[in-house]
């Protein structure tokens, strides 16, 4: 049976150590703000903002969400993106996505300073992920190298394959799997035999975005997998990319969903506001 790498519990512990630093700047007279740009009522999203808003406020972190309708125009979005660049209360700020139809996102997300893009999805921060040069990590990447190293899970000299290449996930996985010296394949919607490339893996990543897709077919004896996909159930409840059931007993490791990646993403926002108001000269 495989062993359930907990992102709750793990999550938990990042989100202690973030209220302890938090603590020390406040101590040095200094804050920490996470702001949100929430355009639309998208549910999920509306439930992510509010996840975010009690993390926060759980670890001490001042946070401010700036609510807009759909309707919003182009120019006033880019209006405040500037608006929180230049504000030195905020450390750091996000644009949530998706965004409602006839918005761009890249403009915006280009527009955050990288100093402040605790999302990590600004292209320079992109690129300076890709050349191994300081940034701020996206965060569910960096939330699932975080959780496999918390809970001993090697990645040097092993092969991970990831299945799925988004901007979001997809590709910055590889960058930090290389990071950690691991031997990288991404695999995606124009790969040949999906289930045989993704069978080499020792650590397979699947962040697919579609509903129990990866089953024990794609998955080697012994492989650690971490599912990314949160879907939710006609019936009720929520299930992932990977048919956990069939593949549980194949794994060494897995993830849950819920329970697993979700919670690490979330801590991780945190650790970069934290990250962000630190690199703020004082």
């Amino acid at each position: 049976m495989a062993r359930v790498l907990d992102g709750k519990a793990t999550a938990a512990v990042i989100k202690a150590e973030v209220a302890g630093g938090i603590e020390e700047l406040k101590a040095d007279g200094r804050s920490v703000r996470l702001d949100v740009v929430l355009v639309g009522d998208d549910p999920a999203s509306a439930t992510y903002v509010g996840g975010k808003e009690a993390d926060a406020t759980e670890v001490g972190m001042a946070s401010r969400v700036h609510r807009f309708p759909a309707d919003v125009t182009q120019e006033k979005l880019t209006a405040l993106v500037d608006e929180l660049n230049d504000d030195p209360e905020v450390s750091g700020f996000i644009v949530q996505l998706p965004l409602p139809e006839g918005l761009d996102p890249l403009p915006l997300i280009s527009r955050i300073k990288p100093e402040k893009d605790v999302d990590g999805l600004n292209p320079e921060s992109a690129g300076r992920l890709s050349m191994g040069l300081p940034s701020l990590l996206p965060c569910t990447p960096h939330g699932i190298v975080q959780l496999l190293r918390r809970h001993d899970v090697p990645l040097e000299g092993r092969e991970a394959v990831v299945i799925g290449r988004s901007n979001l996930v997809g590709k910055p996985m590889a960058q930090l799997l290389l990071r950690e010296n691991a031997t990288v394949t991404v695999c995606h919607s124009r790969t040949r035999d999906l289930a045989e490339v993704a069978s080499r893996a020792d650590v397979l990543v699947v962040a697919l975005g579609r509903r129990e897709t990866v089953g024990a077919d794609h998955v080697k004896e012994g492989a650690v997998v971490v599912d990314v996909g949160i879907h939710r159930r006609e019936e009720g409840g929520l299930v992932g990319d990977v048919r956990f059931d069939e593949v549980e007993p194949k794994a060494s490791a897995i993830t849950p969903v819920p329970g697993g990646v979700g919670p690490m993403t979330r801590a991780m926002l945190l650790h970069n506001a934290l990250q962000a108001a630190r690199a703020t000269p004082a």
